[in-house]
C-alpha cells in the first residue's frame, strides 16, 4: 500500500501549520490543496510547501468548495502512484493520534474505505450534532442498509483505484455535499465501508465555511437525486445472486447497527416489539436474496421428493412454504437472543437424554457435541445439567455472523456460551480445544457446513436421496480430542424446544491405518442422523445455500480478494 494525505485548505490560517508540523512525523507525502484562498493564507501554504519537502502545493484560482480540492488532492495521488490518500481537515478537528490505527486497518483492508466514526465532546454545536441524524437516516434509505454509520466525518482513507473509477463515471458535488455523496456511491459501486471511531473536537477559534441555506440546498438536492438513483437500482437488488460464490464468502446480510437496534428493541419491548421489526426485515430479505431464496425452494421441493408425506409440505412446494422458511429463521433468531440472556429456562425444554452428559460432566470430563444450523444452537445452553454453569465452546468457522455475535455478547457479557471464531481447523485451534476438553468442558462443532477453505478435503454422503459434501475437519478434529461424542439437536416441537441427544461415539481417535474409513464412516452416520431430524422440521433447516453443489464447482475468493475457480 503507498499512501498520501490530502489537505484540502481555504482561509484556515490558524490550525494549519500546528496539523501539518503533527504529521511531519509519520513521513507520509502530503497533497495540500489551495482551494482559491485569500493572499494572507496563499503565502503562508507557499512558505508552509518551501519548509516541508514533502508537501506538493496544489492551488485552485477561486474558491470551488471543500468536495472540489478533495477530489483534486485524490486524483493527483493517483496519478502520481498512490494506492490509497488519507483526508485530513485542515482546521484541527481530527485526532491525528488516530491515524496509525485508520492505516492499519487499511493494510488490512486493502479495497475498503475506512472512515473516522466521531465520538464528540461538549464543544460540538447542537444544531449540528442533531442535524446529522437526518442526514444519516436519508443515507440509510439510499444505501438500503446501515452500513455507513456517518457519512459526514471527512477523515478517512480512499482506496483510489476505487475512487478515480467513480470520478471517471460520476460527476458529484463540489462543495460539503462531496463527502456524503461520494461515500453513498462508493457503497453503490460495492466498496466496503469501514469505521474507526475517533474523538472530533469543535476549536473554539475555528472556521466553518458551512453556507446554512445554500449548503443545506445543496444536500437536499443531493439526496433527492441519491434517492431516485436508490429507485432505479432497486430492481437489480431484487435480482441479486451469489449463486457462483461459495456460501461462506457472502457477507453477513444485516449490519451491525442494523441488529443491534433489533436487539434494543427486543430489550426495550420483548419480542412484540422486536417481531414489529423483524417481520418487515425478514420480508425484505426474502424479496432480495435471490440465491437464499432458490437455495430454501431447492430444499424443501428435495424433502418433499424425498418424503411425500411430510406433513408440513402439504401441496405444490412454492414460494409461500419458502417465505415461512424465512419466517421461521427469523422466530429463531429470537430465541438465539432468549437463549443467550437466559431467557429460555430449563423448565420450557425438554432434555430426555440429559443423563447422558451427566456423569460425564460431574466427573469433571469433557466431550465434544456434533450440531447442525437444523433447530436453535443456542439452547446449548440447555446441557447445564442441574442448573451447573457448565462452560460450553461454539466453534464458529467464519465471519458471516459476526455482527450477530457481537451483539449477543453485548447482551451478556457474562455468558457461559464462549463462541471461539477461527478459519480453519488447524494445529493452533486442536490444542485450544484439547485444553477445554481437559479442564470439563463442552466443545460444540457443526459438522454440515464446508468452508472456503475445505477444498479437497471433503466427504460425500447421501443426504435426502443425493450426494452431499460434508467437511473431514470437524470429525478429524473430534477424533484429535480424543473424548467421547455426541450428537444434539434443538427443534422446536409443538410450540416447546426439545434437545435431542444422542451418543454419537466414545472416541473417533484411532490407528493411522484406516483413518479414511473411519471418516467415512462417521460421516455417513452424521449424515444419516441430521436427514431424519430435517425431514422431521424441513422449515428449521437454515443453510440457505446449495446444499448439494459439487465443491469443485464452486467460485471462491481468497484472502487477498482475487477471484478463482476451483476446478
Amino acid at each position: 500500500m503507498q499512501l498520501a494525505l490530502v489537505i484540502p485548505n481555504f482561509n484556515h490560517q490558524a490550525a494549519i501549520e500546528k496539523t501539518l508540523e503533527s504529521l511531519a512525523e509519520l513521513e507520509f507525502h502530503c497533497y495540500l490543496v489551495d482551494d482559491g484562498s485569500n493572499d494572507e493564507t496563499r503565502h503562508l501554504l507557499i512558505s508552509l510547501a518551501d519548509k516541508y519537502s514533502w508537501i506538493t502545493l496544489l492551488h485552485h484560482p477561486f474558491n470551488r468548495g471543500k468536495g472540489a480540492a478533495v477530489t483534486t488532492g485524490l486524483r493527483a495521488a493517483y496519478k502520481d502512484g498512490y494506492s490509497h490518500a488519507l483526508q485530513v481537515d485542515a482546521d484541527g478537528q481530527h485526532n491525528l493520534d488516530d491515524i496509525p490505527a485508520m492505516v492499519a486497518r487499511a493494510e488490512a483492508n486493502p479495497k475498503a474505505l475506512i472512515s473516522g466514526l466521531p465520538q464528540y465532546d461538549e464543544s460540538v454545536p447542537k444544531s449540528r450534532f442533531y442535524a446529522r441524524y437526518l442526514t444519516h437516516f436519508w443515507v440509510w434509505v439510499e444505501t438500503l442498509s446501515f452500513d455507513i454509520q456517518d457519512s459526514m466525518c471527512g477523515f478517512r482513507v480512499y482506496p483510489l483505484a476505487a475512487t478515480e473509477k467513480l470520478f471517471l463515471s460520476q460527476a458529484l458535488g463540489e462543495r460539503m455535499d462531496f463527502d456524503i455523496e461520494v461515500l453513498v456511491r462508493l457503497h453503490w459501486a460495492g466498496t466496503e465501508v469501514i469505521h474507526l471511531p475517533t474523538q472530533v473536537i469543535y476549536p473554539e477559534d475555528g472556521i466553518s465555511h458551512f453556507q446554512g441555506l445554500w449548503d443545506n440546498l445543496r444536500i437536499s438536492g443531493m439526496h433527492t437525486r441519491l434517492f431516485f438513483g436508490m429507485l432505479k437500482r432497486l430492481p437489480q437488488r431484487f435480482i441479486k445472486n451469489n449463486r457462483d460464490t461459495h456460501w461462506s464468502g457472502v457477507a453477513e446480510r444485516g449490519s451491525y447497527w442494523g441488529i443491534k437496534l433489533l436487539a434494543a428493541s427486543y430489550k426495550l419491548g420483548g419480542h412484540w416489539l422486536c417481531r414489529a421489526i423483524m417481520y418487515p426485515v425478514i420480508f425484505y430479505f426474502f424479496l432480495t436474496g435471490r440465491s437464499a431464496r432458490e437455495a430454501s425452494l431447492t430444499f424443501l421441493k428435495q424433502v418433499k421428493s424425498y418424503d411425500p408425506k411430510q406433513p408440513q409440505l402439504q401441496g405444490n412446494v412454492d414460494w409461500r412454504q419458502s417465505l415461512k422458511h424465512f419466517l421461521a429463521f427469523g422466530n429463531a433468531a429470537l430465541d438465539r437472543i432468549d437463549a443467550w440472556c437466559d431467557r429460555i429456562q430449563l423448565s420450557q425444554v425438554d432434555f430426555p437424554n440429559r443423563a447422558l452428559l451427566a456423569d460425564q460432566l460431574a466427573a469433571g470430563q469433557g466431550a465434544v457435541l456434533l450440531v447442525s444450523h437444523l433447530g436453535n444452537l443456542e439452547l446449548c445452553r440447555a446441557i447445564s445439567v442441574h442448573q451447573k454453569r457448565v462452560k460450553v465452546n461454539v466453534m464458529v468457522l467464519t465471519e458471516n455472523a459476526e455482527n450477530f455475535n457481537r451483539v449477543l455478547k453485548q447482551l451478556n457479557p457474562d455468558s457461559s456460551l464462549n463462541l471461539i471464531q477461527v478459519t480453519d481447523l488447524g494445529p493452533t485451534t486442536s490444542m485450544l480445544l484439547q485444553q477445554k476438553i481437559e479442564e470439563g468442558e463442552l466443545v460444540v462443532i457443526a459438522g454440515d457446513r464446508t468452508s472456503s477453505n475445505t477444498q479437497g478435503r471433503v466427504i460425500y454422503a447421501p443426504f435426502m436421496g443425493k450426494q452431499a459434501p460434508f467437511p473431514q475437519g470437524p470429525f478429524i478434529l473430534a477424533g484429535l480430542l480424543d473424548c467421547p461424542v455426541y450428537l444434539m439437536f434443538c427443534l422446536r416441537e409443538q410450540g416447546r424446544y426439545r434437545v435431542h441427544l444422542e451418543t454419537f461415539s466414545n472416541t473417533l481417535k484411532g490407528p493411522r491405518k484406516g483413518r479414511m474409513q473411519r471418516l467415512e464412516d462417521a460421516v455417513n452416520n452424521y449424515s444419516s442422523r441430521l436427514e431424519y431430524y430435517a425431514r422431521r422440521e424441513p422449515l428449521q433447516w437454515f443453510n440457505f445455500f446449495d446444499f448439494w453443489r459439487k465443491d469443485c464447482e464452486i467460485q471462491r475468493t481468497n484472502f487477498q480478494g482475487k477471484d478463482r475457480t476451483d476446478k
